[in-house]
């Protein structure tokens, strides 16, 4: 087993402290999507959305917020894994890459930067956005949206991501809900390719059945002890999950 692509989603960083989207007390639960996370709504009120991202932004941004146990692992485990692996997250925060990671893909964009509408550069942005903020790139006014996928938009990295999992032999989902797509669709995909799936998860996932093997927990405990088992087997030979016959795709 060479090949690894791993999926993290808001249960990785709730554990560092940020709030989640899909809980019963998440933030969709207090604000209405179709308000601040769609391309409809920043055109109607630009400055409410960027005032909802801003705040989102700052909660980032407090030093109180740091990458957990579970980021760290995965951090370690980039480092020392001989084959490949790829780091796929759902999340718009930046604590991968604080913990370590140097090779992450955000499918759903950065809160940390911005982009233009008129002329799609992107930008780091650790300030509140707001409508009378000018483009360096084409000094357009109001236009600096966040780099976020909103709903009605295509994730980023999706040719990449699809490469990377029909070559896989591994496929890991870390903290997710298994309810937002394509993202839940990803372990049919890694099966369909004849790759073992695990979920790693504090509960089971809306597609709970389709893993081959599932360990449910804390993330910050969790990840850590999967990372140990994972790089003892490299270490010390062939291990306990062998790749599915290709076309394989029936449940666990």
């Amino acid at each position: 087993m060479r090949s690894i692509v791993i999926l993290t989603g808001a249960g990785i960083s709730r554990e560092s402290g940020l709030a989640t989207f899909r809980d019963a007390d998440g933030i969709w639960a207090k604000v209405r999507i179709e308000d601040v996370a769609t391309p409809e709504a920043f055109r109607a009120d630009p400055a409410r959305v960027q005032g909802f991202y801003n705040a989102r932004r700052r909660q980032l941004l407090d030093v109180a917020i740091q990458p957990n146990a579970g980021h760290r692992a995965l951090a370690r485990l980039e480092r020392e894994w001989p084959g490949d692996l790829m780091l796929v997250t759902q999340n718009i925060d930046d604590l991968h890459e604080r913990a370590g990671s140097r090779h992450v893909l955000h499918m759903h964009g950065e809160l940390l930067k911005a982009r233009c509408t008129a002329c799609g550069r992107v930008v780091p942005v650790a300030e509140d956005l707001t409508p009378e903020l000018v483009c360096a790139g084409c000094d357009s006014a109001g236009t600096l949206r966040p780099q976020v996928v909103w709903f009605g938009e295509m994730p980023l990295h999706m040719p990449e991501i699809e490469a990377a999992l029909a070559q896989a032999d591994l496929f890991v989902s870390i903290g997710t809900s298994g309810n937002v797509y394509p993202a839940a669709g990803f372990v049919a995909d890694a099966r369909r390719a004849g790759a073992r799936t695990i979920e790693l998860n504090l509960e089971p996932s809306e597609g709970a059945s389709l893993f081959d093997e599932a360990r449910y927990g804390p993330a910050g405990t969790l990840v850590p002890a999967f990372v140990d088992d994972l790089l003892r087997g490299d270490r010390t030979g062939p291990t306990a999950a062998p790749r599915r016959a290709r076309g394989d795709s029936r449940p666990g």
